[in-house]
């Protein structure tokens, strides 16, 4: 699912703004956001973070983990027989429990995108019908670095191969240097490049690097940045910098993605990618999603984790919750 009235968009972005998105404009309305309290910030995500759940409700939220799962493969050697394994396992991730349900996406470079596609044949479409999506991800990702040309032929080269979504890196370096309207620029450029030829539009995840951000101030205002410039959702990282997704830089994200539905009744997605890797820590994203943003948020068009091992943990403990007993190390295969 994407925001496809995009006629609407830069209007509503100039109400929101008081004028045309221009670096003015944008510093005028994103530092006069209210600054974040760091100490408060930490304390609630530790706090949710303590929270535990009954072993009832543990069998539903390995469920639902899987179902928001983005499985990925970014590197580069990757293969086509590679991604047709991924594809295998998003369909099938327990061969031994066919109750056991699918991933949301699979997440692969864009010249896999064909691959991906072929090998999902009739089970590729929107995750929140039980088919698997595919995101690729695009405009030179993981450093962004490139001309705007080269990422919006990126992007429409993806989207004409069959993407569904398309994750996009923001320039970082402009944003730290304040030139705020290139980047919301070049969000609504690429989200352009998203339109499908029958009119439709993949979804757009605008990637923020949190990492590189440095300060939670900013995260948040390149969180609000990319929602006007007309993002879908917004991700935490590509998973290449460290610190990746964390739970207060997600609480944060979170809380700016229910300010805007609360503003303006749209409901905008957040994905974590990159460093979660147990069923414990993705059970801590679920309780904060349903804190702070709401339990609707838990679907696949409003929430996903961006992970390549994360699977293997939650079918594990699946396997422990049915059986009584963990499986050997070849339960899983080793991505």
């Amino acid at each position: 699912m994407s925001r496809t009235d995009l006629q609407t968009l830069p209007e509503r972005a100039v109400e929101l703004l008081g004028g045309e998105p221009d670096d003015t404009t944008l510093r005028r309305y994103l530092h006069g956001l209210p600054g974040v309290d760091a100490v408060g910030l930490e304390q609630r995500a530790a706090d949710l973070g303590t929270r535990s759940i009954k072993t009832t409700s543990k069998a539903w939220a390995l469920d639902k983990i899987i179902e928001l799962i983005d499985l990925t493969t970014l590197e580069g050697a990757d293969t086509p027989g590679k991604v047709r394994s991924l594809v295998a396992k998003a369909l099938n991730p327990d061969a031994s429990d066919p109750s056991c349900p699918r991933v949301a996406a699979v997440c692969v470079y864009g010249d896999m995108v064909p691959h991906a596609v072929e090998a999902l044949g009739a089970a590729h479409g929107d995750p929140d019908d039980g088919l698997v999506s595919v995101a690729a991800v695009a405009t030179a990702f993981p450093s962004g670095r490139a001309s705007l040309e080269i990422k919006l032929a990126d992007t429409a080269e993806a989207v004409a191969h069959g993407a569904d979504e398309i994750d996009m890196v923001i320039d970082r370096g402009a944003f730290l240097s304040g030139r705020y309207g290139l980047v919301f620029d070049q969000i609504a450029r690429v989200k352009q490049a998203c339109r499908r030829a029958d009119g439709s539009y993949a979804s757009l995840k605008v990637i923020l690097e949190t990492g590189e951000l440095t300060t939670y101030d900013n995260i948040k205002r390149a969180s609000w940045l990319a929602i006007l410039a007309g993002g879908d959702f917004i991700k935490t990282s590509t998973g290449k910098v460290q610190p990746a997704a964390t739970l207060p830089t997600t609480l944060l994200m979170l809380e700016v993605v229910r300010d805007w539905h609360r503003a303006t009744g749209e409901k905008i997605g957040v994905k974590p990618a990159g460093g979660i890797r147990t069923s414990k820590d993705a059970i801590k994203y679920l309780v904060t999603v349903a804190e702070i943003a709401g339990e609707e948020w838990l679907q696949p068009h409003l929430f996903r984790y961006g992970a390549s091992s994360l699977l293997n943990d939650v079918l594990l403990q699946r396997q422990k919750l049915r059986t009584g007993h963990y499986s050997g190390a070849d339960y899983v295969t080793i991505d």
